[in-house]
C-alpha cells in the first residue's frame, strides 16, 4: 500500500495542515504536513516534523478514548488511512478554560456564562461551544442555529454534545496526570461524519481527528493585571498573537501561505 501510495496525484482536499487524498475502497489518506495554522491563518513558515507529532497525537487518542473513530492505521511517520465518511458541517469544541473568541464574546456580553471575565479562568463546567466548518474561517455557531440550518436534529445535537463533552473530560483527566507537567486542557475539538453502517445518535457513533489547546496549569489572577504582567504573562501571548494575525489581510482574504 505504501509504495502504491508513492505516485499520489493532486489532492482533492488541501486543508490548512493536512492533505487530503482520494485511495478507492471508501478509503481517503492524511498526510499531516509541517504548516502551521493560528487562528485560521496559515503562517508562511513551517516546523520540521510537526506533521509526524500531529499524526501521532491523533492515533493515541484513537487509540485510547474508547470511541469509534475512522482511523484504520497509520501508513508512514505522518500518513494516516482513515475511512470515509460524510461529514457534519459543525466543528464540536468543548472549552474547560475562557480563551480565545469564548473570552471575546463575553467581554463583548455577547453571550452569558456564569464566570468572570477574566482570561484563562477556569469555567464552572465544561462548555459546549460549536463552530461552522470552513477553510477559511471557522464561525461560532449557537445549537438554535444548527437545528434552523438542518445539520442536525435535536436528538443528533444532544448525542454529539454529550459525547465531545466526554471526550473532553477523558482527555482533560488524562493531561492532568502528566507526570513531569500538570498539563491544563484549554480546549479540544471533534468532527462527526457517518459512514454507510453508522448513524448518529446510537452507540456506533463516528468520530474523526480532534484538535485540542493544552497550556501549563498556573492559576487564574483574581486582580486586573500591571502593564508589565500583560506583557510577561505568558497566558496573555495568544491575545498579541491573535491581534496580529486578524491584521494580515488583503483584500478581505485571510493571509496564507502560497503553496
Amino acid at each position: 500500500m505504501l509504495e502504491s501510495m508513492e505516485n499520489l496525484s493532486t489532492p482533492f482536499k488541501r486543508g490548512k495542515v493536512k492533505d487530503v487524498y482520494e485511495i478507492g475502497h471508501d478509503q481517503l489518506l492524511f498526510i499531516f504536513t509541517d504548516r502551521v495554522s493560528a487562528y485560521d491563518v496559515v503562517l508562511p513558515s513551517t516546523i520540521p516534523r510537526k506533521g509526524e507529532v500531529l499524526a501521532k497525537l491523533a492515533a493515541f487518542w484513537f487509540n485510547n478514548l474508547n470511541t469509534p473513530h475512522h482511523m484504520v492505521r497509520l501508513e508512514d511517520t505522518n500518513r494516516m488511512v482513515v475511512r470515509k465518511l460524510k461529514m457534519i458541517p459543525v466543528e464540536a469544541v468543548v472549552r474547560g478554560y475562557l480563551y480565545g473568541s469564548l473570552y471575546e464574546r463575553l467581554t463583548k456580553n455577547e453571550i452569558s456564562i456564569p464566570v468572570e471575565p477574566i482570561l484563562a479562568a477556569k469555567l464552572p463546567e465544561p462548555y459546549f461551544d460549536p463552530t461552522t466548518k470552513s477553510d477559511v474561517k471557522d464561525e461560532p455557531v449557537t445549537m438554535e442555529q444548527i437545528e434552523e440550518e438542518g445539520w442536525l436534529d435535536p436528538a443528533q445535537l444532544d448525542a454529539v454534545r454529550k459525547k465531545t463533552v466526554e471526550i473532553y473530560n477523558k482527555m482533560s483527566l488524562r493531561a492532568e496526570r502528566t507526570l513531569c507537567w500538570q498539563i491544563r486542557l484549554d480546549l479540544t475539538s471533534s468532527d462527526y461524519g457517518q459512514g454507510r453502517t453508522t448513524r448518529l445518535g446510537r452507540r456506533r457513533r463516528v468520530m474523526t481527528s480532534n484538535r485540542s489547546g493544552t497550556g501549563l496549569e498556573r492559576s487564574a489572577t483574581r486582580r486586573p493585571l500591571t502593564r508589565r504582567e500583560e506583557r510577561e504573562d505568558p497566558r496573555l501571548v495568544h491575545r498579541t498573537f491573535r491581534q496580529i494575525l486578524s491584521k494580515r489581510r488583503v483584500g478581505g482574504t485571510l493571509w496564507r501561505m502560497s503553496v
